[in-house]
């Protein structure tokens, strides 16, 4: 069988299954294909040459000087500059654990500062925050991201006494500030690790959406609870995800817990794992429109993009696909593009694929 025959019968099976074949194998036929009719241009794509390997998307150009001073001022001791940026973000709690989670990285670094806060606001609600999701952290630190059955035994007990620890800060913490529910995010992460049931985990939960129905981070931990690693399933863990996209509102990126759960998917159990109905291919092109009203200057937005612009491609939802890569641009120094040996020529690629199989009406 020649080379030609190989490759058109490559073309004639389903996407899902060209991405199992071995990536010498893959990087023959494919490319062969694409290569020589694929013109970025054509198809309202950055050249070749421009793409850029080692960003995720564009660098941050409004908040750089702002953060370069807060992290200035919490290494000199001074709080008040953090308490200050948090205060700052209102009640838009999603930034607002945005924010947190900035301070909370300062604080791994070193934490006097965020000592100092306390010290000085005993019954402050923000540090208070700010210090159960530092323990949180260390916790998980101690434990590791493998599973249980590989964490030898003295570091899980550590991680044990850590969580609960975090746990109490988080739930002193909630009533300090009780209208925040970052604290109850704290809380629906460290039930994870301390194996809560689901009797327990529940009301936690509640707690958590009477305060930000929408909450992206809050959703997110709570998606890992329901997988089947931790307390749940896979069907649990979709069910909550597909939830979570039909609620998700407009400018919000709640939508992409969906990707969360593919991810979890195909971790474990590979691409054959991935739902191929057609609701299910559906249902990612609603996230991709749920995406599309999502300011561009989200901090996740673009990380969440790429994988987008995979499952598409897996899906064989080619239009919505090369909608993604027009708005990911030349960046592609992201997961999965970085999974490969070489993340320009897999994305280019991709995106190769993705217009050369779109509708004509899509390309212009």
């Amino acid at each position: 069988m020649n080379v030609l025959v190989i490759l058109v019968l490559g073309l004639a099976v389903p996407l899902a299954y060209r991405y199992r074949l071995g990536s010498r194998l893959r990087q023959f036929g494919l490319t062969r294909w694409v290569g020589p009719r694929f013109d970025p241009a054509a198809y309202g794509l950055p050249p070749r040459e421009q793409l850029n390997a080692h960003r995720a998307g564009p660098p941050p150009t409004h908040e750089r000087k702002e953060i370069r001073a807060l992290a200035n001022d919490a290494r000199d001791g001074d709080w008040r500059a953090a308490a200050a940026f948090v205060e700052a973000a209102g009640q838009d709690w999603d930034e607002r654990w945005s924010r947190h989670e900035l301070l909370q990285q300062l604080a791994a670094e070193d934490d006097t500062w965020l000592n100092a806060w306390l010290g000085a606001r005993p019954g402050d609600g923000t540090a208070a925050t700010v210090r159960a999701q530092l323990l949180l952290h260390r916790a998980w630190a101690v434990r590791g991201a493998d599973y249980a059955h590989n964490v030898p035994a003295g570091r899980m007990a550590r991680f044990m006494v850590q969580s609960n620890a975090a746990m109490d800060a988080a739930q002193q913490a909630a009533a300090l500030a009780p209208e925040d529910p970052g604290p109850w995010v704290v809380m629906v992460t460290a039930a994870r690790g301390l194996r809560y049931d689901r009797e327990e985990f529940r009301p936690l939960w509640k707690e958590l959406v009477a305060r930000a129905p929408h909450h992206y981070e809050g959703h997110a931990q709570a998606l890992q609870y329901w997988c089947a690693k931790w307390a749940g399933s896979d069907q649990l863990m979709l069910d909550f995800a597909e939830r979570a996209v039909h609620k998700a509102p407009a400018g919000s990126p709640l939508a992409a817990v969906h990707l969360h759960a593919l991810r979890e998917l195909t971790r474990r159990k590979g691409l054959s794992a991935l739902p191929s109905s057609r609701a299910a291919k559906d249902l990612l092109e609603t996230v991709a429109r749920s995406l599309n009203q999502v300011p561009d200057d989200d901090p996740d937005l673009q990380g969440l993009r790429h994988h987008l612009a995979q499952y598409l491609l897996r899906a064989r939802r080619y239009d919505a696909a090369l909608e993604q890569f027009r708005r990911i641009g030349p960046w592609c120094g992201a997961k999965p593009w970085t999974d490969e040996g070489d993340p320009v020529a897999a994305f280019d690629l991709a995106r190769g694929l993705a217009a050369l199989r779109s509708h004509p009406a899509a390309r212009s």
